[in-house]
């Protein structure tokens, strides 16, 4: 793994069926506790980085609240740039520091409109965000520590790059099934089992009803 990128460590809540979501609904998954966990992780992370699609659905906040610590600095990957102004996070950018990371295809009256704003404004990549690009700029601005919150398809995305050195994953006592549903990692199959890079089980821990598991690549 190159030494000039931000360790990423993907934090998710899955069900037993192996799905974080369905599509155009918002649900919850995590308990009290393991929301206070992930809360942690946060407040001891640089940055928590998670795709335009999420703040879409889910409209978060990305702070640290369940725990005692800083908020980490909000990357939000909006290739065009139409994160709306109210959004929570764009609505809280002046007192939690956030990065909108766009692509050349974003709109001049997009990016123009985003740079007024209190916050920073990455253009990295042609027709959408280049990941390994990006995590070379982070690491210049002195980002050693990404948490990736999601969604599916931006974790597959990460995982297809080689980009994730780390998974925190809370396996929870739901089914969700398959149709209008959201997996970890969305989109298409990987041609092969044998992927480059095996997961190694770090850790085991049970939580209530819930099973946290580490795995590092």
């Amino acid at each position: 793994m190159a030494s000039s990128k931000p360790k990423v460590t993907l934090s998710a809540a899955i069900t037993l069926d192996g799905k974080i979501g369905q599509k155009n609904k918002q649900i919850v998954l995590s308990s009290k506790t393991d929301k206070i966990r992930v809360h942690k992780l946060r407040s001891k992370s640089d940055a928590i980085l998670v795709g335009k699609t999420t703040v879409e659905q889910d409209d978060p906040l990305l702070t640290v609240r369940y725990a005692k610590g800083k908020n980490p600095i909000r990357i939000i990957l909006d290739s065009h740039g139409t994160i709306t102004n109210d959004s929570r996070i764009i609505k809280t950018c002046k007192r939690v520091p956030t990065i909108i990371v766009v692509s050349e295809l974003v709109s001049k009256p997009n990016l123009n409109r985003l740079q007024k704003l209190s916050l920073d404004v990455i253009v990295c990549g042609k027709n959408q965000v280049n990941l390994t690009r990006l995590m070379q700029v982070l690491s210049k601005k002195g980002i050693k520590t990404i948490l990736l919150e999601g969604g599916g398809t931006l974790n597959r995305s990460f995982l297809k790059k080689n980009l994730i050195d780390e998974m925190i994953i809370a396996l929870t006592p739901y089914v969700l099934g398959s149709k209008n549903t959201i997996s970890l990692f969305e989109g298409l199959s990987f041609p092969s089992l044998k992927i480059k890079f095996p997961l190694k089980l770090k850790n085991v821990q049970k939580s209530g009803n819930e099973i946290i598991l580490n795995y590092k690549i």
